[in-house]
């Protein structure tokens, strides 16, 4: 185990080495990082992640000439850096040192890669019992189709996400983020989290492996169920819940507003509020609104296009109906609601000085409800940045792996 100096949080004793590359491998090691894990990232020598070269935009390091995409940016905070070829036995024998002294291992290779290197996830339990690999692949490590890439687009349309997302059936349309890769990311920390608290009581690691398909097929939520159960085949319905209404996007005089009454009492309040004739027998319960959307959605929007989005928001929330607008990013990150809560943090990054970065989902607070210190974050790393001071700290590690 080892601490990483600067770093603090419910994982600041481990070292988790994060051989992955692109994002969901990156995003899971981030998620650590931000725990206070110590995250060493191992990179190809010369090229670094592929991700570093996706853009424009990127960020020009004038000193060293490095060009590094703002999409690295996104996923790779809270990390040091070391270049190794794992092609060659020197490095092949540096990163085994790292493994001997590591927590967690984080790799999403295609399936046979390592092992063809001698670096198969068996082989480096050989090496330390207690660690834990995390093993990310496209379409699972085995079963027929084992072998292909994983890509989040990929991932969205062969899981049927594409199938429900688009404003109609004809109009198939990708998530706006890579929502696979960013999922499996979250489902693979769950994994390692449930190993390490296992390892407490058994002394041991193990590997834990999930897939962008495993990712995909677990958001399907009651769409799934809809399938497997009701029969009913869910598809693409624009802006509009397949199973609740009125919930979803609404013109008003100067954009859109969104609802969402997901109940009978909600619908009550809104109706009386709106004027709306909610004992109409068309509108009665949820599945005959359901049914009758599209009438509905025409009433709403009579009432509504009246009315500015500030106007209706007020109203919409003095009714306690939940509601919301459609914010852009730049927006977003204006809310002051978004900094109170830790969602914009600022870095020093050696080649542009002070950067923001989204941050961390999680909080942490005692039993009096007194927040613990905010976590201090670090600027995603250049490529070998750490490269000489993570081999000289594996030269004095003893024995038993201390410093």
């Amino acid at each position: 185990m080892s601490e990483a100096p600067g770093h603090t949080g419910p994982l600041s004793e481990l070292l988790v080495i994060d051989l992955s590359r692109a994002l969901a491998g990156p995003h899971a090691a981030m998620m650590m990082g931000d725990l206070g894990a110590r995250v060493i990232k191992v990179e190809a020598p010369g090229r670094g992640d592929d991700s570093r070269a996706w853009g424009p935009p990127f960020l020009d390091d004038h000193a060293t000439g490095e060009r590094v995409s703002t999409y690295f940016l996104s996923a790779n905070r809270n990390k040091e850096s070391i270049a190794l070829d794992l092609k060659d036995d020197a490095d092949r024998a540096v990163l085994r040192r790292l493994v001997t002294a590591a927590d967690v291992l984080i790799e999403n290779f295609r399936p046979g890669t390592l092992e063809r290197l001698g670096l198969a996830p068996e082989s480096l339990l050989g090496l330390n019992p207690r660690l834990v690999v995390l093993s990310i692949s496209g379409f699972g490590h085995d079963g027929p189709e084992a072998h292909r890439p994983g890509y989040d687009q990929i991932a969205q349309g062969e899981t049927g996400l594409m199938s429900l997302t688009g404003s109609s059936p004809d109009d198939p349309q990708r998530f706006g983020v890579p929502i696979c890769d960013l999922t499996t990311g979250v489902n693979g920390t769950i994994g390692v989290l449930a190993a390490l608290l296992e390892r407490e009581r058994t002394g041991r690691g193990q590997i834990v492996r999930t897939s962008l398909l495993a990712a995909g097929v677990g958001m399907h939520a009651f769409q799934g169920t809809r399938w497997t159960v009701g029969g009913e085949l869910g598809r693409a319905a624009g802006n509009h819940h397949p199973t609740i209404a009125p919930y979803g996007l609404f013109a008003c005089k100067d954009g859109f507003v969104q609802i969402a009454v997901g109940s009978e009492p909600l619908w009550s309040r809104f109706a009386a509020g709106f004027e709306l004739p909610r004992d109409d027998r068309r509108f009665r319960d949820n599945a005959d609104r359901v049914a009758n959307r599209d009438e509905l959605i025409r009433l709403i929007e009579d009432r509504f296009r009246t009315q500015t989005k500030a106007e209706l928001l007020g109203r919409l929330d003095r009714l306690g109906v939940p509601s919301g607008s459609v914010r852009t990013l730049d927006e977003v990150y204006a809310w002051d609601q978004l900094e109170s809560q830790g969602l914009l943090i600022e870095v020093d990054h050696p080649a542009r000085g002070a950067i923001r970065l989204p941050g961390p989902a999680l909080r942490f607070f005692d039993a009096a409800g007194a927040e613990r210190t905010r976590a201090q974050h670090h600027a995603p790393p250049e490529l070998n940045n750490a490269g000489d001071t993570i081999k000289s700290w594996l030269a004095n590690l003893g024995p038993d792996n201390d410093p």
